[in-house]
């Protein structure tokens, strides 16, 4: 090899060498990767809230009735809901027929009884209620007509009642329980249409079902009459005998209700005026 040709070899030799070192000295290395991030717990899904079956004789309007679509409806219904809306829980409602419905409760098919149940000494034997929610008393439902101007009236005369409810009892007390002259039906409702039929003179039951009645009934003609020979009512949310922590859920609830107003604009949306202030005393009779 000539001189030249080495030279030049070792200029080319000398350059490639500085090239890798700078290009050595000039590479970065790369950041370690971050930490992968740690995993993040997911927050437990809500418990679901507790759903109670309540029991109720969908045949007593306005405090309870099916509507056109089958849905069981009335005072008694927005209520309970309303009530089971502030307690945190929730409730399904079942027709019940009225002579099983506290049967029904007893053996654990239903959770509550919500049906125009006045709150009675004979029951609280056996069931559990609520605070009182609504005050109740007897009327008699008759021809506009009439001569009955008085419960003591309806002594001679053919008298229609829904079975086992406080019409019931009071009826019976006056004509005696075996009287042929006392017609039993399966709702209020139906004793009232026998009244329209003439099929019975008068017709005894619950003052918010007969004023109801009479109110979308005016083709009936008929008037209603009370009497203080009827005790003052009250009616109550029934639960199975023992049962002290649903009661307590449905009485926070009430209290709820009734604190922010709820309770009187259901009342004023059935009875077109919020209820009055004072309640009245439980009745010592039987009733729906």
């Amino acid at each position: 090899m000539t001189l030249l040709s080495t030279r030049r070899f070792l200029q080319i030799a000398g350059l490639s060498a500085a090239a890798l070192l700078l290009a050595a000295c000039g590479k970065k290395e790369a950041p370690p990767a971050p930490p992968a991030p740690a995993a993040v717990a997911s927050a437990p899904a809500p418990t679901p809230a507790k759903v109670y079956v309540v029991g109720t004789d969908a045949a007593y309007a306005p405090f309870e009735s099916q509507n056109e679509k089958g849905e069981i409806v009335g005072f008694d219904m927005e209520v309970v809901q309303a009530v089971a809306a502030k307690a945190g829980f929730e409730v399904k409602l079942v027709n019940t027929p009225w002579e099983g419905i506290f049967k029904a409760l007893e053996q654990g098919d239903r959770d509550i009884v919500v049906s125009a149940v006045t709150i009675t000494p004979e029951r609280k034997q056996t069931l559990d209620f609520s605070e009182p929610y609504f005050d109740a008393q007897q009327l008699i439902a008759v021809g506009e007509k009439s001569k009955v101007t008085k419960f003591a009236d309806l002594k001679k005369l053919k008298v229609g009642v829904q079975t086992g409810t406080t019409g019931d009892e009071a009826v019976s007390k006056l004509l005696g329980k075996t009287s042929a002259n006392i017609k039993r039906f399966e709702g209020t409702p139906l004793a009232l249409k026998e009244l329209e039929s003439g099929g019975v003179d008068a017709v005894v039951a619950d003052n918010g079902v007969v004023i109801n009645y009479l109110a979308n009934n005016p083709g009936g003609k008929f008037k209603s009459i009370s009497d203080k020979e009827f005790a003052p009512e009250q009616y109550g949310m029934a639960v199975k005998k023992g049962n002290a922590e649903l009661l307590a859920k449905i009485n926070k609830g009430l209290a709820d209700i009734k604190a922010d107003g709820s309770y009187d604009k259901i009342y004023t949306k059935y009875f077109g005026a919020p209820p009055a202030a004072a309640a009245a005393a439980p009745a010592p009779a039987a009733s729906k």
